[in-house]
């Protein structure tokens, strides 16, 4: 009987407390187990979340893994991050590069001789890009009659014309004429260009199926050599 109430006693008694298991390198979950224990889950590809930096985080547990190593899902997430963040610097480049290329074409028309020289001398470059960028330079730069005398007295009338003489191609045939009609608005600048033969030039200008403009300036110059001559 005594037996009996020791073995009852025994089976109600307490589970030793957690201090006393770890102090012997057992956790309380694996009390009673030789050796030690592993750490056993019942779902091993279940999520383990837990907070860490004020916020949640999942790690996905697999066997053998150390633990606190870092998920697919986190290394993904980082990876998209990291993405993001060169995409929004390349809008920022690209941002800042339109914003000076706005500011540049606003306040090319106040720069200096030096810019203007520069833009005559593409006019005598033999690709007709470089022909067709002079061009549009000086019709930026020719917003008034000062400015467009200063295009005359520097070459710039003359070089279009030859430009315009030699071109084999329609669109640089079109840049020309533009450049010469914001030219034509100043009497002194059509009397120039009509002086220098730019009347024939002009007449003999073929017109383009292709860019309508060009029929367009060719009437406005000629009328404008006319208004001269009456």
């Amino acid at each position: 009987a005594r037996r009996h109430a020791a073995a009852g006693l025994a089976a109600r008694a307490p589970p030793p407390p957690v201090a006393a298991v770890r102090r012997r390198g057992r956790s309380p979950g694996c009390a009673g187990v030789r050796g030690g224990c592993f750490r056993r889950r019942i779902n091993p590809t279940a999520p383990r979340l837990w907070r860490r930096g004020g916020g949640e985080r999942v790690e996905w547990w697999r066997p053998g893994a150390p633990v606190g190593s870092e998920s697919l899902h986190l290394r993904r997430e980082r990876a998209l991050e990291e993405e993001a963040e060169k995409k929004f610097g390349w809008i920022l480049k690209i941002f800042f590069l339109g914003t000076a290329g706005l500011v540049g074409y606003q306040f090319f028309p106040y720069m200096g001789d030096n810019l203007l020289q520069q833009s005559i001398s593409l006019l005598r470059v033999k690709d007709p890009l470089f022909k067709r960028m002079g061009a549009s330079r000086l019709g930026r730069f020719a917003v008034d009659d000062q400015r467009r005398m200063k295009v005359v007295e520097m070459g710039g009338a003359q070089e279009l014309l030859n430009v315009l003489e030699g071109a084999k191609d329609d669109k640089t045939r079109k840049e020309a004429l533009k450049t010469l009609v914001g030219l034509s608005k100043s009497e002194e600048a059509a009397g120039f260009l009509d002086r220098a033969g730019a009347y024939a030039i002009v007449s003999s200008t073929p017109n383009s199926p292709e860019y309508a403009e060009i029929e367009t300036y060719k009437a406005s110059l000629l009328k404008a050599f006319d208004q001269l001559k009456s």
